[in-house]
């Protein structure tokens, strides 16, 4: 028999779980981790240039310094399967009045997360840079951890559901303070990843930097999966304990 405490404890933490996961999954979805805001496109030259830069952006070979050039000054946002662009409709180019923008987005290949940073983006004979590199890969699977674990949990769950046992939640908790820090250092690799970035580039005049929804998203998604884990290890230890003083009061 479990006690209510317990039962609404082990509730609350399922709420938080689901919320978090959604959160996460949601985040790992979407492009808008960090946004660049651009000026409007005026002068023939100018577009002309930013026309060639949306070519190379969309059909062109993957390169590092061609993206980046392009999301700082096409409205750039980028997330972690996700590079967009912010551009006129095609036909609307060459117009001085501003036209409804639409957004482009190509997603980044398994083989292009892979692909290592140098030293100086775009330039291969700079030198591999290691921290940005490792930074990147980290990024991106981290998150895909945190959600094995979460997803891991709650099979664990649902079997110590079906025997009617409580002794796996000491585990299940575990599994969720383990993604909470994957999450938490999925942040921390993306920021630290884009601060180097901006080192190693030069951003536009008049071009500001943000963060976005998406990387909001996975830090809120962090501390639920952690308050969830501390709901699921205090409902096994009170229980264990209560467990146990009631055996050693039968006994006795």
């Amino acid at each position: 028999m479990v006690d209510n405490r317990y039962a609404t404890a082990l509730v609350i933490s399922c709420v938080l779980s689901v919320l978090a996961t959604v959160y996460l999954s949601v985040a790992v979805g979407t492009q808008h981790w960090y946004q660049y805001t651009s000026p409007s496109v005026r002068g023939e030259a100018n577009i002309s240039e930013l026309r060639s830069l949306h070519d190379e952006f969309m059909d062109g070979e993957f390169d590092e310094k061609t993206y980046s050039d392009t999301l700082f000054r096409l409205n750039g946002t980028i997330g972690l399967w996700w590079r967009c662009i912010l551009v006129p409709p095609l036909p609307h180019w060459n117009k001085e009045s501003d036209p409804k923008m639409v957004m482009k987005c190509v997603s980044f290949t398994l083989t292009q997360q892979f692909t290592p940073k140098y030293k100086e983006p775009g330039n291969h004979n700079s030198g591999e840079d290691m921290l940005r590199t490792y930074l990147w890969r980290c990024q991106f699977l981290l998150p895909l951890i945190s959600l094995g674990l979460v997803v891991l949990a709650g099979l664990i769950g649902f079997c110590a559901c079906l025997c009617h046992s409580l002794t796996p939640t000491l585990g299940i908790g575990m599994l969720h303070l383990l993604a909470g820090l994957c999450t938490l250092a999925t942040v921390c690799c993306y920021l630290a990843g884009m601060d180097l970035l901006h080192r190693v580039s030069v951003l536009p005049d008049k071009v500001d930097g943000s963060l976005g929804w998406s990387l909001y998203l996975a830090l809120i998604s962090s501390p639920l999966h952690m308050m969830a884990a501390a709901l699921l290890v205090w409902a096994a230890r009170s229980h264990s304990q209560n467990y146990y003083r009631m055996t050693a009061y039968r006994v006795a």
